[in-house]
């Protein structure tokens, strides 16, 4: 029996060190996270630690948030909650820079 891939569509956030280490790590944990994690349709919230890239410094923190399709993602940040992470990212902001992308990937 085959089965077709599962698409997924992912957000992924890379944050470089934060000017204030333990004012960022107290945000994020205690603040966004709980937030981010009420968005409609996420399937699943991971965080990675220094993160390497393949060329450059590595990140402090990388977070990725996965959907079931891109659909699903942008429902997921046009929602109120959505539009309640987007805020609360700027103040993330002020403690480091943030880089992020979007990206479909199909499932195998």
């Amino acid at each position: 029996m085959s089965t077709q891939p599962k698409p997924l569509a992912r957000f992924v956030v890379m944050y470089d060190l934060p000017a204030d280490v333990e004012a960022f790590e107290r945000h994020y944990w205690d603040v966004h996270i709980p937030l981010a994690k009420q968005l409609p349709g996420l399937r699943r919230y991971t965080v990675s630690k220094d993160a390497r890239p393949v060329i450059g410094e590595p990140y402090y923190l990388v977070g990725m948030l996965d959907w079931d399709d891109m659909a699903a993602l942008g429902a997921a940040f046009d929602s109120e909650i959505g539009q309640q992470c987007a805020a609360d990212v700027s103040i993330l902001a002020g403690y480091s820079t943030i880089r992020s992308m979007v990206v479909q990937l199909d499932e195998a």
